[in-house]
């Protein structure tokens, strides 16, 4: 028998449908190198997302699909991620030592905008990424709450302030440098002025993905960020219900005006699940986030249950992927960070900070 030819083995890689990336992996540009080593086929997957948590299950299914080749008697295939920095508004200057900004919004307050925030930076950096968090709620910070840090940040040279950390993503709030019951009694301007000064004056460490968790509404605050942030992409949180819905629609059009691309919708508090009998009702309606996702043609990255848990562990510190990093709950949110990255990777990419600056003296 002939040895299979290397678009023989290409046709076969293609027939995987990536559920993240919605094509197959040929075309997506992942596929490296792939080749015959006797009667071994050999593969070699880079994807543009964080994928830990199905690495191995990905392989197996390839090479799965390389062995079903006639003449291909085994197949190794080696899969991996690597994190490329995409590009922002026009006119607003990437950000050193972060490759990517994703803002998390809503068009209105209370529907759980915060703890999915956290829980996705987490997710992310259980996939293998480096994750940064913002918390741009200046007159309501929860991220130092929601990630269990107190104290001051450092500053090495008097100017720049040193991340906190938490369960190993680095993070910036103007909670850590005021007390929790402590009012912000500002201003729009000076709220913009403090927001970028966090943004800009922390020596962030080389990020991939800076989770910002923005105020909820979409005033004049929300907009002069989205002007001004290097923003990569958007995701929007909503729940199920019709008002919800109408501000959140809000907010997707705020981002579509100032050029930020939008990741997706996240429906939060989509179903909930009677804690002693199981009873399973929808409290605020169904389905509504992906209706709003078909109606803006933005892809649906998935829903999450009204579950007392997932408060109960911010409220705690320990956000969900911390506390039950194995449960299900957990896996609902990784598989939506996935989602995230994967959406956010088939953006146009930006190659300035591959190139050196070239000075004519």
């Amino acid at each position: 028998m002939s040895q299979p030819s290397r678009e023989d083995l290409e046709v076969a890689l293609a027939a995987y449908i990536d559920p993240y990336l919605q094509g197959d992996l040929v075309a997506a540009g992942c596929l490296r190198d792939v080749q015959m080593d006797g009667d071994q086929a050999q593969a070699k997957i880079v994807l543009g997302y964080p994928a830990s948590g199905i690495r191995d299950a990905l392989a197996r299914d390839l090479e799965a699909l390389l062995c079903a080749v006639p003449g291909v008697a085994s197949a190794v295939v080696d899969v991996s991620s690597r994190i490329a920095t995409h590009t922002v508004q026009q006119g607003v200057e990437p950000l050193k030592n972060v490759k990517n900004i994703i803002a998390v919004a809503s068009g209105k307050g209370g529907v759980g905008k915060s703890t999915v925030a956290v829980n996705l930076a987490l997710a992310l950096a259980a996939e293998g990424a480096q994750v940064g968090m913002l918390d741009a709620d200046i007159y309501g910070p929860s991220q130092p709450r929601m990630l269990g840090i107190s104290g001051q940040p450092d500053s090495n040279d008097g100017k720049r302030l040193e991340p906190m950390m938490g369960y190993g993503i680095q993070a910036m709030s103007i909670g850590f440098l005021v007390e929790e019951e402590t009012p912000m009694i500002w201003r729009g301007p000076m709220v913009t002025q403090a927001l970028e000064q966090l943004l800009k004056d922390t020596n962030w460490r080389d990020v991939d993905y800076l989770i910002i968790d923005l105020p909820p509404g979409t005033g004049d605050i929300q907009l002069t960020l989205s002007q001004r942030i290097p923003v990569s992409g958007a995701v929007i949180v909503t729940t199920p219900q019709d008002i919800a819905l109408l501000d959140a629609r809000k907010g997707l059009k705020m981002f579509e005006k100032v050029n930020v691309p939008v990741l997706g919708i996240v429906e939060n508090m989509a179903v909930h699940v009677c804690s002693n009998c199981g009873h399973a009702e929808h409290i605020f309606g169904s389905g509504g986030g992906e209706r709003m996702a078909t109606q803006f043609e933005v892809p649906f990255l998935g829903s999450l249950p009204l579950d007392i848990r997932v408060r109960a562990d911010v409220d705690a510190g320990q956000p969900t992927v911390i506390k039950d990093p194995e449960g299900e709950l957990a896996q609902s949110f990784r598989q939506i960070a996935r989602a995230t990255a994967a959406r956010l990777s088939v953006q146009a990419k930006d190659y300035s900070q591959a190139f050196p600056s070239i000075v004519i003296q």
